[in-house]
């Protein structure tokens, strides 16, 4: 896989589109404020993402069912937080934090194990047929999302934050939410841990040569296919800690939140460079930054923005700010 580490300029990106803006804002506290939004959202973003970017770069699978493991993730958020009145309704960060954490990890773990199933009976079968793996993984999401209506219901439900998540920091006159900054935490959590895994550790290593090489990683003894199994479950999981955030941030959530997220995971993937996960994040930066920007200097444009955002890149790199040489 390509070394990333050398190119600095797709990651500068991201201040200058934050500075070129600050003119047309006019008050600085409203570009803190904006800003801190859009990166949040960008980081929420990139957790989604990376997943799928995981699955498609080391395994070469499309996955257009990963917004099911999304929706799940929210789902059963609401029904951990739900039964957790006593720590979601204290002021305490720390209390909240005591809920909030256990959520996480149980939808993570219900993600990854459906992500198991999924990938054994629907995603298997289609190995090395792009075109299969598409049509055969919506229809995935379409039954994941009928399941869902069937467990939780159709309707809308809501997912307040815990008392301690809301309001805001004061930086002088710019108001921070206090929810936003974890999510940049959380976000920038998941990336440096990705990061070590797949470039500091033997399991990264094992599986970065076995995408270069399937063959001679097996003749050494190393089963290469159980080792993509667990990136797909990964993968899986970190969608479902995204739906998580995601549902916290939107407050609510809906069965077919997933399928309506995937549209801004692929634009992300493609400004990123199909299969990158330094790019998986640049990209869903720019997604969150432009999406803030363009909501509160010309709301009528933000639905089209981050498709212009998309096509400007794909002129200046047409396969990504990091594209990967497979």
């Amino acid at each position: 896989m390509k070394n990333l580490d050398f190119d600095w300029m797709p990651l500068a990106l991201v201040p200058m589109l934050a500075i070129l803006v600050l003119p047309m804002i006019g008050s600085g506290s409203t570009w803190v404020t904006l800003t801190v939004a859009g990166l949040a959202m960008g980081m929420i973003i990139f957790i989604i993402a990376s997943g799928l970017t995981l699955v498609f770069g080391l395994m070469d699978v499309l996955n257009f069912g990963h917004g099911v493991f999304i929706a799940l993730g929210a789902f059963v958020a609401t029904s951990v937080l739900g039964s957790m009145g006593d720590y979601t309704g204290s002021s305490s960060l720390w209390v909240n934090l005591m809920a909030v954490l256990p959520a996480m990890v149980v939808a993570m773990l219900v993600a990854g194990a459906i992500g198991l199933a999924f990938e054994r009976f629907i995603v298997r079968p289609v190995y090395g047929n792009h075109l299969k793996q598409i049509l055969i993984t919506m229809g995935g999401m379409i039954i994941g999302e009928e399941l869902i209506k069937v467990i939780w219901g159709p309707l809308q439900i809501p997912l307040p934050l815990p008392e301690g998540m809301r309001g805001s920091i004061y930086l002088g006159d710019a108001a921070i939410e206090k929810y936003r900054l974890l999510a940049v935490i959380v976000g920038l959590a998941v990336f440096g841990g990705l990061l070590w895994t797949l470039t500091r550790t033997k399991i990264g290593l094992l599986i970065r040569a076995g995408v270069q090489d399937r063959e001679m990683v097996e003749s050494l003894g190393y089963r290469i296919k159980t080792l993509f199994i667990g990136v797909f479950v990964v993968g899986s999981a970190l969608a479902g800690l995204g739906g998580v955030m995601w549902g916290l941030y939107q407050q609510n959530v809906i069965p077919q939140m997933g399928a309506q997220v995937n549209v801004l995971i692929f634009i992300v993937l493609i400004i990123g460079g199909l299969g990158s996960t330094t790019g998986a994040l640049v990209g869903a930066l720019l997604v969150g930054l432009m999406a803030n920007y363009t909501g509160f200097l010309a709301p009528k444009a933000a639905l089209f923005s981050n498709i212009a955002l998309m096509m400007a890149i794909l002129l200046w790199r047409p396969q990504g700010v990091y594209a990967l040489n497979k």
